[in-house]
């Protein structure tokens, strides 16, 4: 647990430590047989300055709990045990954007809060949840490079620098050295859901650097071997072949390995989302290349064109015979050199 965190959780623990006192200094005033009516009185004025002095002697950085008890323009409101509601603004519901509050709180239910400011200018506190989240967030992205993980995030555009993608609500930067993804046109990369892995994670400068080469190198040495047949998914459809996603990393199924029948144009037999399975020709796991083929699949000729259900059926059965061929022909390579 971070410093900062083990702070709100230990503000919020001396809160309800400090509402006791108050509570049970009202108690003996209004249980007790032998008090008078002027004694009651000033008791409760007694109690009326303890909640002022205890209950409601929250901070800037606290984390509280409260209910909402309405949405509107503004945002959510929220009770919180103090003389006002608090308001929790739209633009603090949540770190993803939103623009309703309504859209993330339900009426009447708990949620932990932050406090921003202790006077909006409303006469009221000014909580959010998404200071919370977004602490959670880099937390999470910190641990991802601590362990050398990686995490999934979307591209949401493109420069001449590289890519600018979003993990855990993160806006992050992927250069273009780090770029996986073979193809001529990134922009076609805009929306796709990508495998990264953190270079730098630093809060304070808001700066998340982030390789998408590094966590395909990853997935491909994760036991993906030549001649093995795998499932995948079409990303991208060029004249020269498509790139297929296969477990996080792209590879290309090149024009001449799509089929043994000669093939006018790719986006005649594939388009961007089919699943289909596919050989694993080759593979450069340091330069993140790995090269496809539906070709090596087929049981007739043309099955790829007039039957892709018949080639995916007996898939397994195909590579494994092209497993067997390739291995007789190291054994008859390894006996050439012996000799």
């Amino acid at each position: 647990m971070s410093a900062r965190r083990a702070s709100l959780v230990s503000s919020r623990s001396t809160h309800g430590a400090q509402r006791a006192p108050a509570r049970a200094i009202v108690r003996k005033a209004i249980v007790s047989e032998d008090v008078d009516v002027g004694k009651t009185g000033a008791a409760y004025t007694e109690f009326a300055s303890l909640l002022d002095k205890y209950q409601y002697n929250y901070k800037v950085g606290d984390v509280i709990s409260g209910k909402i008890k309405a949405c509107d323009a503004k945002g959510a409101w929220v009770e919180i045990g103090a003389k006002s509601e608090a308001l929790c603004p739209t633009s603090e519901a949540s770190l993803g954007n939103v623009r309703n509050a309504a859209a993330v709180f339900d009426i009447d239910c708990d949620y932990d809060f932050e406090i921003i400011q202790d006077d909006n200018g409303e006469g009221c506190m000014t909580l959010s949840v998404r200071r919370m989240e977004l602490a959670k967030a880099w937390d999470r992205c910190r641990e991802a490079q601590a362990d050398d993980a990686a995490l999934t995030g979307d591209v949401l555009s493109v420069n001449r620098g590289g890519l600018l993608v979003e993990v855990e609500k993160l806006r992050g930067f992927v250069p273009q050295s780090h770029i996986g993804v073979r193809t001529l046109n990134r922009e076609e990369l805009i929306g796709q859901q990508l495998p990264f892995k953190f270079i730098e994670v630093d809060e304070e400068k808001n700066r998340l650097v982030l390789s998408h080469r590094l966590a395909t190198d990853m997935v491909s040495a994760e036991g993906l071997e030549v001649g093995d047949v795998v499932e995948g998914m079409v990303q991208a459809v060029k004249p020269y072949g498509a790139f297929v996603d296969v477990g996080g990393q792209s590879g290309l199924l090149h024009i001449s390995q799509i089929s043994h029948e000669r093939i006018v144009a790719v986006e005649n037999v594939l388009s961007p989302g089919d699943r289909i399975k596919v050989l694993v020709m080759s593979k450069d796991a340091e330069k993140g290349r790995l090269s496809l083929s539906t070709k090596k699949l087929e049981q007739n000729h043309g099955d790829m064109l007039r039957n892709p259900a018949a080639v995916f059926e007996t898939a397994e059965d195909m590579g494994r015979q092209f497993r067997e061929k390739m291995q007789a022909a190291e054994g008859v390579v390894m006996s050439v050199d012996e000799a």
